[in-house]
């Protein structure tokens, strides 16, 4: 799909999309039946699909996803959670074309520590080396459009948010840039949490090091792009009604 035009195919973006909802419970990095994946339909992010209110992702098909139009109010079958986060982000930051908010086990402990943040000890994590916003001012669930504006404004020019005491966003312009991306950041952080675990001092990457990493891993989108879809290759194979 071309996220570059003001629309987007809808029937293409709701397959990826439950793809993406199905990767992730299959990953264990969902919790219960909370958190929510969005992808804008408009070039103003007026329009947007994002999972329904309190349903598992393990089941999610394309025809659940809701649309929202932001022009229209609020719809009764999405959290409102979700359109204080996800409704403000596109709203503010268009480019976001794709919004994922997570609370997966090991980013949340980083999220947790004093400061919260992503140290450079390995590739993964050195994929982001100041590239990521930090939240440090929680104070409760995000169900507020003021709390959802505050988030998107942290978030800025970044494509990450380490969410200080609460999880991670991630947003991109491709579903498979975003998928891999909340991917690779919940595994660097289950090697940063091991690793912290030992008791031992981290060796940490020298700047050079890391800022290099980073930038290698900006050139290669389309590794990104590819695990997505060998991802959805599997489901098709396994649990294709995804797509239904």
């Amino acid at each position: 799909m071309d996220m570059k035009t003001d629309t987007i195919d809808e029937t293409q973006a709701r397959i990826d999309l439950a793809a993406a909802l199905r990767m992730t419970a299959r990953a264990n990095m969902h919790e219960a039946v909370a958190n929510h994946y969005s992808i804008a339909l408009s070039a103003d992010g007026s329009r947007f699909l994002i999972n329904p209110k309190w349903m598992h992702w393990g089941r999610v098909r394309a025809s659940d996803l809701v649309l929202v139009d932001t022009n229209a109010g609020e719809p009764e079958n999405v959290d409102r959670t979700a359109m204080a986060i996800h409704g403000q982000v596109h709203r503010l930051c268009p480019s976001a074309r794709v919004v994922m908010h997570l609370h997966p086990i090991s980013t949340t402990a980083l999220a947790s520590i004093d400061p919260p943040g992503m140290p450079p000890i390995d590739q993964n994590s050195a994929r982001y080396f100041n590239r990521v916003a930090v939240d440090l001012q929680f104070g409760g669930m995000a169900n507020s459009d003021e709390e959802g504006a505050r988030l998107a404004k942290l978030l800025g020019d970044k494509s990450r948010l380490l969410m200080g005491n609460h999880g991670v966003m991630i947003a991109a312009e491709t579903m498979g840039e975003a998928w891999d991306d909340i991917y690779t950041f919940d595994r660097a952080a289950q090697i940063v949490v091991a690793a912290m675990s030992t008791g031992r001092p981290l060796k940490v990457l020298d700047d050079e090091t890391a800022e290099q990493t980073a930038q290698d891993w900006l050139s290669i989108r389309d590794f990104s792009i590819r695990h997505f879809e060998e991802m959805k290759c599997i489901l098709d194979a396994e649990c294709p009604d995804y797509r239904d």
